[in-house]
């Protein structure tokens, strides 16, 4: 998947509760989220769900057990889904104008650590490696993105996410216009119609085609 769209996906299921989809946090780990309203602190935070996952894929990499696959499978998608949240928490707080230099450090460093052992899982050739192939190759190539984004110039981002908030309020507001204007015509067109559907018959007039009534004289 494009890495823009995966990062506004995070940001839709951040601002949204959870219905149908699978949670990619554990109700504790949620919870621990909401405590941590300093960006600073939440992007840590995150870096330690993270590491978790990563902890865990090894683990289950190491006891090779039968099934192991749709386990290992998961937990990489739950894991990239942790990199986006952690690169949209920062956006975010860049946008409010918020100083994350602090957080931005522990994630670069932690993402590198990551980075390396996803590769090492990949050089390492699991006889069931096709099983989670795809979902390997995602988390290693957002980590990889989130490194760099993590590494860039804060003042630089901060400009290109903030132009990026103003075109999408645009976009917005196109949109809600657009589908105002939609509303607004059907129903001018309801208007013109019976209650059973069939359009309603004008009042006559003595005026021919095209002849419009004289305006009144002052």
């Amino acid at each position: 998947m494009n890495r823009p769209v995966r990062v506004l996906i995070a940001a839709v299921l951040l601002a949204l509760p959870a219905v149908a989809q699978r949670e990619f946090l554990t109700n504790d780990e949620i919870e621990k989220i909401r405590v941590a309203q300093d960006p600073n602190m939440r992007l840590t935070t995150y870096v330690q769900f993270a590491k978790q996952r990563i902890d865990q894929i090894n683990q289950q990499i190491a006891k090779d057990k039968k099934g192991r696959s749709v386990l290992v499978r998961q937990l990489l998608e739950d894991y990239t889904q942790i990199i986006d949240a952690i690169d949209t928490v920062s956006d975010d707080a860049l946008k409010r104008g918020k100083n994350i230099d602090e957080g931005l450090v522990a994630v670069s460093n932690a993402e590198k650590r990551f980075l390396e052992q996803l590769k090492k899982i990949e050089a390492g050739q699991p006889h069931d490696l096709d099983m989670y192939e795809v979902s390997l190759k995602d988390a290693e190539d957002t980590t990889s993105e989130s490194i760099e984004t993590a590494a860039s110039d804060t003042g630089k981002r901060t400009e290109a996410v903030k132009a990026k908030a103003v075109d999408e309020k645009k976009k917005l507001e196109s949109l809600t216009s657009s589908e105002q204007l939609k509303e607004q015509k059907a129903q001018a067109a309801k208007a013109e119609l019976t209650e059973d559907g069939k359009p309603k018959r004008k009042p006559p007039t003595l005026y021919r085609p095209g002849e419009k009534p004289e305006p009144p004289k002052p």
